[in-house]
């Protein structure tokens, strides 16, 4: 996994921030939870690449 992979896992970080404060404003609960579980899934994903990256080295 590379660099398209990290870009990936950022736009899904960045969109699922997005879901968070839209939900937020428009005082949506589960529209603000699906964005923090897309964070969370983001999150998930980068820690994964973080360990492959180590063991490359």
């Amino acid at each position: 996994m590379g660099i398209a992979d990290k870009a990936k896992n950022t736009a899904q970080d960045l969109a699922g921030k997005a879901k968070e404060a839209l939900g937020d404003a428009k005082n949506d609960d589960e529209l603000k939870a699906e964005g923090k579980t897309d964070q969370t899934k983001a999150s998930a994903k980068q820690a994964g690449e973080n360990v492959k990256d180590v063991f490359r080295s």
